[in-house]
Formats: C-alpha cells, structure tokens, sequence
C-alpha cells in the first residue's frame, strides 16, 4: 500500500494547470458582489491639498478678488504686529544705583515743603481699654453679654 509520503511525492510531480477562466469568473463573481465595491487604489485618490484647493475656490466662489484682498490684508497685519514687536530681553537684573548728593537734597527739600504744606501730623490719642480686674470666667461671661 501507498504511505502518505509517496502520496505527496507523486503529487508535488504533477503539473499544475491553470483553472479555467469560466469556472474562475463563475465561482469569485459571486463572491465579488458580497465583498462590494473595490477600494480605490492609493494613486487614485484624491490628495488632501486638493481637495482643500476644491473647498476653498467653492468658499471663495462670489468674489475671489474680494476674498483674496482680505487674505493679503491679514497677512500684512500679522507681519506688522511681529515686526512691531520689541526683541526680548536677556540682561540680568543690575543693582540699584545710590542716588547722588544732589539727588539727595532735591528728595529732602520736597518732603520738607509736603510737611509745610500738610501740616504737623497729629496723631490721634486712642482711648486704651480699661484694666479689669480679674473675676471668675462665669462673670466675665455676664459682662461681655450684658454690654
């Protein structure tokens, strides 16, 4: 008898022949149907910045010099405002400078005039609470409910 070696030997001998292109067609038709429509290859699609190119002349159809002014006067603001703007600064905080002797004079010759023209401060005397003598906490209690 035949082992299954010498099964598969004699099979991988034989040619292969080609199905034939009517049973091909009768038995994958069906099977194309169910699976639906075929995905369009990668080439085929449309690319993204066409389909913006699409969208925006659709958005910008009435009047295109109209909108493509506005474009161009965006553009000249934003680049005003970035050239308007101050380069950032990278010095480190420096130490305070004394003021000089004149400065010095100016600054105390005014405080003198504001005191002229203000007057003496007076300060107003403020009425001290008066010492308790101690009681017991139940009293004391009392006195603050009372008042």
């Amino acid at each position: 008898m035949n082992g299954p070696d010498q099964f598969e030997e004699r099979l991988q001998r034989q040619p292969l022949r080609p199905v034939p292109p009517a049973w091909r067609d009768e038995i994958l038709g069906p099977a194309r149907a169910a699976a639906g429509p075929r995905p369009v290859p990668f080439a085929a699609r449309r690319r993204l910045s066409s389909m913006f190119a699409t969208g925006l002349s659709a958005l910008l159809w009435p009047h295109p010099k109209a909108w493509g002014g506005l474009a161009a006067l965006w553009l000249l603001v934003l680049g005003l405002n970035f050239a308007s703007r101050e380069p950032a600064r990278s010095e480190v905080a420096r130490p305070a400078i004394p003021p000089s002797p004149q400065m010095r004079a100016l600054l105390q010759q005014q405080e003198q005039l504001f005191a002229e023209l203000i007057g003496p401060a007076e300060k107003p005397v403020a009425d001290r609470p008066k010492p308790v003598a101690p009681q017991p906490h139940s009293q004391r209690r009392e006195e603050f409910l009372n008042t």
